[in-house]
């Protein structure tokens, strides 16, 4: 009689092989490349949309302020928010816009008070051609006309394609010291 003998097993470690995990090394790195511009465009969006909402609460603050204390408040570009900046100065960027920071200014007695104020962020563009906008009381009223402040993204190569309406957004100041954001440049509409 012929004695049965098993076949011999070979029997696989548990474990993975450099094949498979390079295969999901790769489609991990396809998907961080697809997502980065979509990750860069919503990052961009947001800080245009957080500086436009900082700004217009500190021209309501500031018009709510001129009301309350019945004395002139400003708003006004500055780069320390102790003090306002010349008209056309520089910030530490090289930017001569809003772009530096502002501060909320109490001018009462001859004397200038800072009450808030905004620190710089280079990555975001706040064109106006004001340098300050004062609300005066009875009624927090501007002084001039109508102003704008235009809010985007800092033009450079990796935000090249984020300079259309959607990634814009422009604040308005009525003259009777009302402001309001709308999206798009301010020449959009």
């Amino acid at each position: 009689m012929i004695p049965f003998t098993r076949p011999v097993q070979r029997h696989r470690q548990p474990g993975i092989t450099l094949l498979e995990t390079l295969v999901v090394v790769a489609v991990l790195a396809l998907g961080v490349w697809a997502v980065t511009p979509v990750f860069v465009a919503w990052r961009a969006r947001d800080q245009v949309d957080a500086r436009a909402n900082a700004l217009l609460g500190s021209l309501i603050y500031a018009r709510t302020q001129a009301i309350q204390l019945q004395a002139r408040v400003t708003v006004c570009r500055s780069s320390d928010g102790r003090r306002c900046a010349a008209q056309n100065a520089a910030c530490a960027s090289g930017a001569a816009d809003w772009s530096c920071g502002w501060a909320v200014m109490l001018e009462r007695n001859g004397t200038t008070q800072p009450l808030r104020a905004q620190p710089m962020l280079d990555a975001v563009a706040i064109t106006s051609k004001f340098s300050s906008i004062a609300f005066t009381p009875p009624a927090g009223q501007t002084i001039g006309s109508l102003g704008n402040f235009d809010i985007g993204p800092r033009a450079s190569s990796a935000t090249g394609s984020l300079q259309g309406a959607p990634w814009r957004r422009c604040i308005r100041i009525a003259t009777g010291g009302r402001a309001r954001i709308t999206q798009g440049a301010c020449g959009d509409a």
